[in-house]
């Protein structure tokens, strides 16, 4: 993905030619033009006696030009201070994956992308594994950070620190402390790390409500290990539907592996996002990133700082793919709007209150939901215990429902603090880059899910699908399924199709991905 071509490859040798020299023939093609047009201006100008206005003239139209761009100095000065790099560590008896650059196994792991046996292209760096000794804590991931708060509160991403030893904070000035796990809330990527010193620069929280579209942004984060670098780039989009529980903020921003946790500032110099995710279909950044909007993130950020972890409310019902054209209009709809019920759990809030599969929730305490994703995120942020008004389409005909709403069971930290977590049962390997192993009745019991398989591992067209190790797949090609045996069959039956749907449960959300063959 990243390898590199050698000049003798004719490929790159034409590619390197391109690149070189291109630009150098248009930049000459271009200059001759304008020593021309120069020169019939000066002569004009010459007859009209206004020689030197139609000399200054090119230079003040490129000056008002010029005048147009922002100058990111001032921020970087103003903001950089506040930027930290995150290293994190772990014990390499707790299931670490071998010699891979840290930075290049935060990002595989992060983005979905599958994790081969790369060498690290520096092993001479400060916390990397050295051979012979296996007992030491290993360097396994590398992100960045920004400080909320003068006495050492720190915001980052979930997945920089999920799951590891140490929390190791670098400053600006080259201070390193160690940083203690305040809270860490998964469902939205979303963590607060602390760190015992005082006096710190800490940010200005922005209002992303006045973020628009077309807006220049800049990033400020370690990619690879490079502390405090920066890019910049605009807004390219908002609200847009990436996340279970988010609306995010893309831009094309360059963000690459240890960028993840550092902030998008404004040209006010506030911060308005924390950068977590990129899409690539390379592994390389592409011109499309994406933001957590931080007026979202310091909600969580609050709750995590009081007790540790996030409160949601839910109901219990999984969600189809979105409201077709095809379908709003059949039903009368207008438009495509609404949350399309796929099923709904025995016993659930939603179950007791008479919500039933195939039903389309179009709003929630008179909030329009639009699209799947709004539901997740209207019903999360009520108060569990609450009562709240559905008003649900059902064969035809709107009518309103009351729910009283649930809380989502605390999230289950993905490794134990002392040790491997333990298998519960073999693994097996099937095709699309998939392995999974049976769910156990205590993991169904918590999830709330009557069957499913566990994902152990993926990589290829899995990986692409958007399957995270963890997540459990309780339907795969509009089948319910209880066990692997069952998905081997149905996967064998499924090789040469284009387009498999996939119902995953991950965290006690239902998620819909497609997985493709190639």
């Amino acid at each position: 993905m990243f390898a590199r071509r050698s000049n003798s490859d004719p490929v790159s040798r034409g590619y390197l030619r391109a690149t070189r020299f291109a630009p150098a023939s248009i930049a000459r093609c271009r200059l001759q033009g304008a020593l021309g047009a120069l020169s019939l201006s000066l002569a004009t100008a010459a007859a009209t006696g206004a020689a030197a206005v139609g000399a200054v003239w090119p230079v003040q139209v490129q000056a008002q030009a010029l005048s147009g761009l922002p100058d990111f100095t001032d921020l970087v000065e103003r903001v950089g201070p506040s930027v930290v790099n995150i290293r994190t560590t772990e014990r390499p008896n707790r299931g670490s994956r071998g010699e891979m650059d840290p930075q290049m196994e935060e990002f595989f792991r992060r983005f979905g992308i599958p994790m081969p046996g790369m060498p690290n292209p520096n092993p001479g760096r400060r916390g990397s594994p050295r051979g012979g000794e296996d007992e030491q804590p290993q360097q396994r991931g590398v992100g960045s950070g920004f400080m909320l708060t003068a006495d050492g509160f720190i915001m980052t991403n979930a997945h920089v620190v999920d799951g590891a030893d140490e929390v190791l904070v670098t400053l600006p000035d080259k201070r390193e402390f160690k940083a203690r796990i305040v809270g860490a809330d998964t469902r939205t990527d979303v963590a607060v790390v602390k760190i015992e010193a005082a006096g710190l620069p800490a940010v200005k929280i922005g209002d992303t409500n006045r973020l628009r579209v077309g807006e220049w942004v800049m990033a400020i984060g370690s990619p690879f290990g490079l502390e405090n670098s920066v890019t910049a780039g605009i807004v390219s989009a908002k609200q847009r539907d990436t996340g279970d529980f988010l609306p995010f903020i893309q831009t094309d921003v360059a963000i690459n592996p240890g960028n993840s946790g550092g902030p998008l500032i404004n040209l006010r110099g506030e911060v308005v996002g924390i950068n977590s995710q990129i899409y690539s279909r390379s592994g390389g950044f592409m011109g499309i990133s994406f933001a957590i909007p931080i007026d979202e993130a310091m909600r969580v950020a609050d709750q995590l700082r009081v007790s540790g972890r996030v409160i949601r409310g839910r109901i219990g019902v999984s969600l189809g793919g979105q409201v077709s054209k095809e379908v709003a209009e059949s039903l009368g709809l207008g438009k495509p709007t609404g949350a399309l019920v796929q099923g709904v759990e025995s016993g659930s809030p939603a179950d007791k209150a008479g919500v039933e599969p195939g039903d389309i929730i179009l709003k929630v305490d008179g909030k329009p939901v639009e699209k799947a994703g709004d539901l997740p995120r209207l019903i999360g942020a009520a108060k569990p215990g609450s009562r709240t008004t559905l008003q649900v389409l059902r064969r035809g005909a709107t009518r309103d429902v009351a729910v009283t709403v649930g809380e989502f069971e605390p999230e289950r930290p993905r490794r134990a603090a002392s040790g491997a977590e333990p298998r519960d049962s073999a693994t097996s390997k099937l095709p699309f880059g998939l392995t999974l192993a049976d769910t156990t009745e205590a993991q169904r019991k918590e999830l709330r899910i009557r069957g499913g398989v566990r994902v152990e591992a993926v990589e290829g067209p899995a990986a692409r699908a958007g399957l995270r190790e963890g997540d459990v797949i309780v339907a795969f090609d509009n089948q319910e399924v209880a066990d692997v045996k069952q998905v081997a069959a149905l996967v064998k039956k499924a090789e040469g199709s284009r387009a498999v749907p996939l119902v995953v449960n991950r965290g006690g959300s239902t998620n819909l991905l497609v997985l493709r063959s190639r």
